[in-house]
């Protein structure tokens, strides 16, 4: 297409969706109608794919702007791994085991570990919660009774999104030190936010689905190359091989309906006809594109916050973590993982400290970081008192995911609008999940079946297998 025109009428070989967004949810919309039969164009402003998970070079190393994990029952983003063909650079644990490190124990003494059995559930976490040093005998039978209770909540209750997840907590035995040592553990790195904050109806979803649903639903897996081989690389190749016209640079300036009941789009320079439209960038940036009339409330999308995310990149000339990752308690540490392989460092140690919920930290300068966080590291891990730092560094997400806080489900959207052909995606719509790459791929797995359904297109056998295995 020639920059200046615009091209008129359907493809000879179908009908043309424009995809506004390059973000885990805008790829799997493209690749997922592309699939269908449909002729896709996908625009993305950024010179990468793969939104807010991504790489970057720095000294010769290619580093992740932050620590992305994945879990056994993200059925979703597994099969957007198989489809980009990396399901096998970002293998799952053999069976879930998180090493948790206690700061104000001991040392010699601040091993313990949550994981699993090959047990029917709950029976999979009975022997690691019996077990579990950093919890008292009675804590951990109230933890019991109370994951119990939780298993009956049903997180579709609209009355649950009203509540707070702490409060529930609360009410039913969990005392200060359990919320802090086992669930703000997984509920912080899942949810980003401690239970006060969390909306119960979120964090009912988070922890049935992840450790009562499936013995192995909690099975912990990362990517062992750089995030943008994955979602940048292997995604590009795949939109390509599926016959997907992928712009980046180029942002769209406006989304308007035409009489004909089609869409124009424009970007600088060209203006792009289209069937249909789907709108897979941030709340913010949809709301500021959306036609008049297409949402009830509109200003409902200006009204989910959102959640930042702080990264800790610290470069050792020697290796002082002997694990793949950890996670701490008595420390502002909360997750470390070792990303030397990753990265391409062949000498020395690469941590990468990943800190959600990071309110109060989010735009310290990195020498008040630096002072925070290497002591201590060297406080939980011995190993590194006598290692030299080669580089510390830090990469901020201000906004990296919605804050999921009570009432947040009332807000978010479903994949369609009132407008005829105009669709929304993005981890922040109404999936029932957290703002995770499993939300954000399920949002445009639900944006592409709104728009075959509307363009009368079947929806593909091989497509959408995730949801059976869900």
């Amino acid at each position: 297409m020639t920059h200046g025109t615009r091209s008129h009428g359907p493809a000879a070989d179908g009908r043309h969706a424009v995809v506004v967004g390059g973000g885990l949810a805008g790829v799997t919309t493209a690749l997922a109608l592309a699939d269908a039969g449909v002729r896709v164009t996908l625009l993305e402003g950024r010179p990468r794919l793969g939104g807010l998970a991504f790489s970057f070079r720095r000294d010769g190393l290619t580093v992740d702007n932050g620590q992305h994990v994945y879990l056994r029952c993200c059925t979703a983003y597994r099969w957007f791994l198989d489809r980009i063909e990396g399901a096998a650079l970002a293998p799952l644990q053999h069976r879930l085991d998180v090493p948790v490190l206690d700061a104000d124990r001991p040392e010699g003494r601040r091993l313990g570990r949550l994981r699993r059995d090959a047990l029917p559930v709950p029976l999979h976490l009975g022997r690691s919660l019996a077990t579990y040093p950093h919890l008292s005998l009675a804590e951990r039978a109230r933890v019991g009774r109370a994951a119990l209770a939780l298993k009956n909540l049903d997180p579709a209750d609209p009355a649950l999104d009203a509540q707070d997840f702490g409060s529930w907590l609360a009410a039913h035995g969990q005392s200060a030190r359990a919320v802090v040592a086992l669930w703000d553990l997984v509920g912080v790195a899942t949810l980003n936010a401690v239970a006060a904050d969390s909306s119960l109806a979120l964090a009912a979803m988070v922890f049935r689905t992840g450790l009562l649903s499936d013995p192995g639903a909690a099975d912990i897996g990362w990517a062992s190359v750089p995030l943008g081989d994955l979602h940048d690389g292997l995604a590009r190749k795949a939109l390509d091989s599926a016959g997907v016209r992928t712009e980046l640079r180029t942002r769209v300036t406006s989304v308007a309906a035409r009489p004909d009941g089609r869409w124009d789009v424009e970007i600088p320079g060209e203006g792009l006809d289209a069937d249909a439209v789907v709108l897979a960038v941030p709340q913010r940036e949809a709301h500021g594109l959306l036609p008049e009339g297409a949402l009830d409330a509109p200003e409902r999308l200006l009204q989910i916050g959102t959640a930042p995310i702080l990264n800790v990149h610290v470069v050792y000339d020697r290796r002082v973590l002997t694990r793949p990752f950890f996670t701490a308690l008595g420390s502002p540490v909360q997750w470390v993982f070792d990303r030397t392989t990753a990265s391409g460092l062949r000498e020395g140690q690469y941590l990468a400290v990943s800190q959600s919920a990071a309110q109060d930290e989010i735009d310290a300068p990195v020498a008040v970081l630096r002072e925070r966080y290497l002591p201590e590291l060297e406080r939980l891990l011995p190993r590194a008192r006598g290692a030299a730092v080669r580089d510390f560094f830090v990469t901020r997400e201000r906004t990296a995911t919605f804050a999921p806080t009570p009432g947040v489900g009332r807000l978010r959207p479903g994949a369609r609008t009132k407008a005829p052909g105009l669709y929304l995606a993005g981890a922040w719509t109404a999936t029932g999940w957290p703002a995770t790459m499993e939300s954000a791929v399920r949002s445009g797995v639900s944006a592409a079946d709104a728009v075959l359904g509307a363009l009368g297109r079947p929806r593909p056998q091989h497509l959408f297998a995730f949801e059976e295995a869900a």
